[in-house]
């Protein structure tokens, strides 16, 4: 299996298969990457635009319970955009979860390395709530970290809120977030679970980019990774995550 092999395949596929590291021994995070890189040229080919990144495994618990050690870059294209009100596709999904995140759009053009989080944050036009719907390729979740980057970080859908603030009016590492199904509590969480502050996740992004020769652009979309831990999405059932200043957003599923 080569790249192109490897992307396309993970882009094509509709139910659980097993780790690509399994049938690729010795696969690595830099020819992961690469295979990410292919799968996005592959779904531009077919007409979608890239319209920015989502970072994963940014919590230190996610990390612990999935055995991988670091978070990962993944990219976002307009394909995965579900509108407010559209149903979960579960047509086009494995076994989906959901996860509430802060998401920043860019005001202006954010490249490493060096970046802080206070630079980082200071290129932010507004900052989001947001739900995001993963889903793994692989069975049962199981995968090392040059699997989850190969899949683009479990990447599927996700949902933005009706409530866009400045940075600077909140304090994001307090902001906080309810996660509902089916009107009971799931989960909670505050900004402070992504990285320690979402800043963070936004500065790691743009020096991993940069050390790809690449950048942050203005108007893209950053998903800085989920708040609290991720809930499966059942048929039938109400989702809901309601944030402290960043208002509610309710996905039918």
């Amino acid at each position: 299996m080569n790249v192109r092999e490897a992307a396309a395949a993970l882009l094509g596929t509709v139910s659980e298969r097993t780790p690509l590291s399994e049938e690729w021994p010795g696969l690595d995070v830099d020819t992961a990457y690469a295979i990410q890189d292919e799968a996005l040229r592959q779904r531009r080919a077919r007409g979608e635009t890239l319209i920015g990144v989502k970072l994963g495994l940014t919590s230190r618990a996610k990390q612990q319970r999935m055995g991988i050690e670091s978070p990962l870059l993944a990219w976002l294209t307009d394909a995965m955009v579900l509108p407010a009100g559209a149903p979960v596709p579960h047509e086009t999904l494995i076994h989906p979860r959901a996860e509430p995140e802060l998401v920043f759009v860019l005001g202006r053009r954010l490249a490493g390395p060096g970046v802080t989080a206070a630079t980082a944050l200071a290129a932010v036009d507004r900052v989001y709530g947001g739900i995001e719907i993963i889903d793994s390729r692989y069975a049962d979740y199981r995968f090392t970290l040059p699997d989850a980057v190969a899949d683009n970080g479990s990447s599927a859908y996700f949902s933005l809120g009706p409530v866009g603030l400045p940075p600077a009016s909140l304090d994001l590492s307090l902001e906080a977030t309810l996660l509902e199904v089916d009107g009971q509590i799931a989960d909670t969480a505050t900004g402070a679970a992504v990285q320690g502050h979402p800043a963070e996740a936004l500065a790691l992004a743009a020096n991993a980019l940069a050390a790809r020769g690449l950048a942050l652009e203005p108007g893209w979309l950053v998903l800085t990774g989920g708040m609290t831990d991720a809930v499966p999405v059942r048929r039938g059932a109400r989702l809901a995550a309601h944030f402290s200043h960043l208002g509610s957003l309710t996905l039918a599923t």
